[in-house]
Order: C-alpha cells, then structure tokens, then sequence
C-alpha cells in the first residue's frame, strides 16, 4: 500500500470516528459456497448482528452482490434474501464479462435467494417495500455508498456496509448517513471493514 493511501485511511478514521463493534460471539452458517470473497470472515459475525439489534428474520435486501457469498450468508437467516447487481463488475471490484445466468445458476439451490440483474439507481425507484436487514456492497464511492445506503437506511431496521476500512469514502458514508438520519453508527475493523447503522 502506498504511502498516500495509507494516511487517507489514517485522517478518515480520525475524520469519521465510528463506534467499534465487538462481537460477543462468532459462528459459521450452516450453508456456505465456495467462491473467492472479499467478504470471507464476515459471515462469522452476522448472527450476532442480528441478534444484538434484535433483528427480525422475514427479508433481506442488498445491493452488490456479485458471485453472492454474502447474498447466501444472509440465506441462513433470513426467509428472503433479494439481492441486486449489474454483475459484470465495477472500477473497485474489476470489470467482468455479464455473469449474471452463471451466479443465478450457482445458488439456483438456495430457494430464498432471488437475484435482479439492475443498477441500484434503477431499482431504488421502483421498490418502495421494508425489509428488516441491508447490505450495501456497491462501487465504493461516497456519493454513490450515501445515495444508496439513504435509501437502505430509511427501507431496514439495520443497515451494513462491505469496505469501510479499505476504502475512507465507504467509511465517510457511513458516517454521513447515520448523523443525517440520526441513528447510530459501528464498524467492525476486520476483512476490509464493516459498517452497522441501526
């Protein structure tokens, strides 16, 4: 990592100080694929995420999901997970060729899982439904992270965000949006970072 890179995520975590999460516990879901993640590790803490914030367990939405080892670790909780991707990629995660058959074929299985091939701009429009829990895992701008993640946070009791400690504009998103929203924020420090706002 570059000297540069360092120091802004060094002044965005003094900037955009977010409360730490601690897990009291950590558990692996039952079912899980095999598939390259940036998210693996995560999936250990999410069952006491739902349980610190009393979270019910009926829908689940998120936004990036790309080949959907998150999308399935919300499969185990959750009695319906929708997940939304354009799924060929983005400048952060890397451009990829149109895979969308081959993902929905891979968890065609996990019968609670539906996926919608849509940018999220395009679908926030249309869907004005609550959910209980959301994730938001999309390019990692801030302008982009806050535009979506506003809307995740006013549809869901809780809200996370993939990246807050690789990328500062995920973390100041985070930030931004708990403070204009009045809610709290928490980052857990661990594989990339995750932002909790409930």
């Amino acid at each position: 990592m570059n000297l540069r890179k360092s120091l802004k995520k060094r002044v965005a975590k003094v900037k955009y100080p977010l409360k730490t999460y601690r897990p009291e516990k950590k558990q692996r879901p039952e079912n899980m694929i095999e598939v390259k993640s940036a998210w693996i590790g995560l999936e250990l803490i999410i069952e006491d995420i739902l349980d610190r914030f009393d979270i019910n367990r009926e829908k689940c939405i998120e936004f990036g999901t790309e080949f959907c080892y998150s999308t399935v670790v919300f499969s185990n909780f959750f009695d319906s997970v929708r997940g939304i991707d354009l799924f060929t990629g983005d400048v952060h995660s890397g451009q990829k060729a149109d895979h969308y058959e081959d993902t929905s074929g891979s968890v065609a299985h996990f019968k609670n899982i539906s996926l919608i091939q849509s940018d999220y701009r395009d679908y926030i429009k249309k869907d004005d439904e609550q959910y209980d829990f959301a994730h938001v895992d999309i390019i990692h701008s801030c302008k982009e992270t806050y535009e979506c993640g506003a809307w995740a946070v006013k549809h869901s009791k809780c809200c996370i965000f993939h990246d807050t400690e690789s990328f500062p504009e995920v973390r100041r998103a985070v930030y931004d949006l708990a403070k204009d929203h009045g809610k709290t924020a928490y980052n857990y420090p661990y594989h990339k970072g995750l932002g909790i706002i409930v």
